[in-house]
């Protein structure tokens, strides 16, 4: 059978279970709380209140099975080029640990290695400088999984540094953050695997003349982190000493392993750094060893395609209950839809079914007083992530009672959602039946944070696999950049704009 009848065979699955809710799922089959939950490391993670049964379940890991899931995985673990329209590896897993026997991923595994050695004696330089700010400029991948685990992990003046982002090309945000910092104790990173980034390029130009004297040179204060050494020398000056390495077998949003998370190493220092990779190769010794159906990856995976391919849900929201991963949200958008919003398979014919839904959500408990009232009356069905920390902080200053109303909101919202509630007023109906998986962290450490990052990864990958899809490449954002830079001289009011609205919009904003 093929995967294409395997998916039309989900959705006669979908309409055998059109009836029955999941608290009537519950109640027939009381044992899927504790046997649809796994417990992988720092990680715990409870599908019980997803909309299939048994059965359907089946299913699912046959469809895993037949899409040759596991040969996949272990091809991207030894360095083949499962990155197919561009010809290139991914080989993310080798930052973190070293469970293949290829040559070239024992390889790169080596360079990885090294390139930490050179992250910690330059972090140690930078501490003993008088620095005490340090700016990383980088935008998207080079920017959304660092800024993510600095906000989520790093304890304010801790390594005595303080790290700040910019990213947005709105010379505002450069504005603000420099009116912050005092020019001659900041350094700045520039973070670009090409070092032809126009945003970071910019900002980078920005901040050198900001930094003055103490930019460019051998006694500089400007640092980079790229595959283009010579670029980064020609356009900015920055010497061998002071350029961190990229490689192409690591796309941009997997790269926060990498020296793109020097930031991150400045912030919880380097053994906090290592502790990161330490919870991510633990996730990554388990994808590829556990069987699928003890595989906390494969079900992640493979209850996505339940509810876009069976159930037809077109969004999907992540909820992290705990206020430091409130950049979740933000990370996930890029990781999941940048790798996965494609609408041609890797042999360049169309899909014959629906890929990525939308990405989004928020912080509990402030969603709660914003979009939660759709998920729970709105026509549209959301299933979503909910994320929560057990133990969740206790600061002494807010209390415990602060940390139990967070989790019993957690909680709560988990279980109306998909119980609902009735009532003969249809405005106080709740109709339940929002499916949901909860996932637990043992603490919010390096190590539970890499766990759970390398956890989507992975199933990124394998809802990849499954729709028959490149997950590493990106051309879906090059065509707006290219005609940006068509259109700069337009802006600059050198040229006209070809398109008749771009050209009413270009009166509009030149005034």
């Amino acid at each position: 059978m093929t995967v294409t009848d395997q998916l039309r065979q989900l959705r006669a699955h979908a309409a055998r279970l059109a009836d029955q809710p999941i608290a009537a799922l519950l109640r027939d089959d009381p044992a899927r709380a504790s046997d649809m939950a796994l417990q992988v490391g720092p990680l715990y993670a409870n599908f019980a209140r997803q909309r299939y049964d048994r059965a359907a379940l089946d299913a699912l890991f046959s469809l895993a099975g037949s899409a040759e899931a596991a040969t996949r995985l272990d091809a991207m673990f030894d360095g083949e080029p499962v990155n197919a329209t561009e010809q290139r590896s991914a080989l993310h897993t080798v930052l973190r640990g070293n469970l293949s026997q290829s040559a070239t991923a024992r390889d790169a595994h080596v360079q990885a290695r090294a390139a930490n050695e050179r992250m910690r004696a330059v972090a140690s330089q930078l501490r003993a400088s008088g620095v005490t700010d340090v700016v990383s400029v980088g935008i998207g991948g080079s920017d959304l999984g660092p800024r993510l685990v600095v906000d989520a992990l790093a304890s304010p003046s801790e390594q005595g540094l303080r790290i700040h982002f910019l990213s947005n090309v709105d010379p505002a945000s450069a504005g603000a953050l420099m009116a912050q910092l005092d020019p001659a104790r900041t350094a700045v990173l520039l973070v670009s695997k090409s070092f032809g980034t126009q945003e970071t390029l910019l900002n980078g130009r920005l901040l050198r003349e900001w930094l003055g004297a103490g930019a460019s040179g051998d006694d500089g204060r400007l640092y980079a982190i790229t595959a283009n050494v010579d670029r980064a020398r020609e356009a900015f000056d920055i010497p061998p000493e002071r350029i961190l390495p990229m490689w192409d077998w690591v796309g941009g949003r997997y790269s926060l392993w990498s020296a793109v998370g020097f930031p991150i190493a400045l912030a919880l220092g380097m053994d906090g750094f290592e502790a990161l990779l330490g919870g991510a190769a633990e996730m990554d010794e388990h994808v590829l060893g556990a069987p699928p159906r003890e595989n906390l990856a494969y079900w992640h995976a493979l209850t996505a395609v339940w509810n876009r391919n069976a159930l037809g849900l077109a969004t999907h929201a992540v909820l992290p209950y705990a206020d430091r991963l409130r950049l979740l949200p933000n990370y996930l958008q890029q990781l999941v839809m940048e790798s996965l919003g494609k609408s041609v398979r890797v042999d360049g014919e169309r899909l014959a079914n629906d890929s990525v839904p939308v990405w989004w959500g928020g912080v509990g408990t402030d969603s709660q007083h914003s979009f939660f009232q759709a998920l729970h009356q709105g026509t549209q069905v959301v299933p979503m992530d909910m994320i929560g920390v057990i133990g969740a902080d206790r600061d002494a200053s807010a209390g415990t009672a602060n940390a139990e109303a967070l989790l019993a909101n957690l909680l709560a919202q988990s279980e109306a959602l998909a119980n609902g509630q009735g009532s003969e007023d249809p405005h106080r109906a709740y109709p339940g039946n929002r499916p949901g998986t909860m996932l637990l962290l043992d603490g919010l450490t390096p190590r539970s944070l890499g766990a759970l990052l390398a956890m989507y990864e992975h199933s990124v990958f394998v809802q990849g696999v499954i729709w028959g899809i490149n997950p590493f490449d990106q051309f879906g954002v090059e065509l707006g950049k290219q005609v940006a830079d068509r259109l700069l001289p337009a802006v600059r009011g050198e040229a006209e704009a070809d398109d008749p609205v771009t050209r009413e919009l270009i009166g509009r904003l030149l005034g």
